[in-house]
């Protein structure tokens, strides 16, 4: 999967597991499942990184940094640093998306990637500065029985 949605994927477990550790424990197998799933890549490497950043950003900024949505996004995308980062390779192949990982090729396009992404992102940042009420800019109604005198 593309970085925003095993970022977005990675929050909203963590915002149903509400525990920061546990959404650091189910990042890297959360991520490892995704990959499970056929996809396309985007191949620009720093839209990429700059969009999962931005993601994580607006995360942190809205849930705060040690909020397990936060957490969540982060530990999801973890394995996706031996992308930019050489980490060890044990025989010569990334540990997680080399011989060994679980990337499958095809299938879900990056469009829909990217759709998913901002949706899962849109119901994990709270609204600030809006009424939770749907009935706005009203008059409180009388309780039930009592006509205003």
């Amino acid at each position: 999967m593309i970085v925003s949605l095993h970022a977005a994927t990675g929050a909203t477990l963590g915002a149903a597991v509400r525990s920061p550790k546990t959404a650091a424990l189910l990042g890297v197998p959360l991520h490892l499942a995704g990959d499970r799933v056929p996809h396309k890549d985007i191949h620009d490497r720093r839209f990429e990184v700059g969009s999962g950043i931005a993601l994580i950003g607006l995360l942190a900024l809205r849930r705060g940094l040690t909020d397990s949505a936060t957490i969540g996004a982060l530990a999801a995308c973890a394995p996706d640093i031996e992308h930019i980062v050489r980490l060890p390779r044990p025989g010569g192949s990334k540990l997680f998306h080399g011989r060994r990982g679980w990337h499958r090729s095809g299938g879900l396009s990056t469009r829909s990637q990217l759709l998913l992404a901002g949706l899962l992102l849109g119901r994990l940042l709270p609204v600030t500065g809006r009424s939770t009420s749907r009935r706005r800019n009203t008059k409180p109604r009388p309780a039930a029985g009592r006509w205003p005198g």
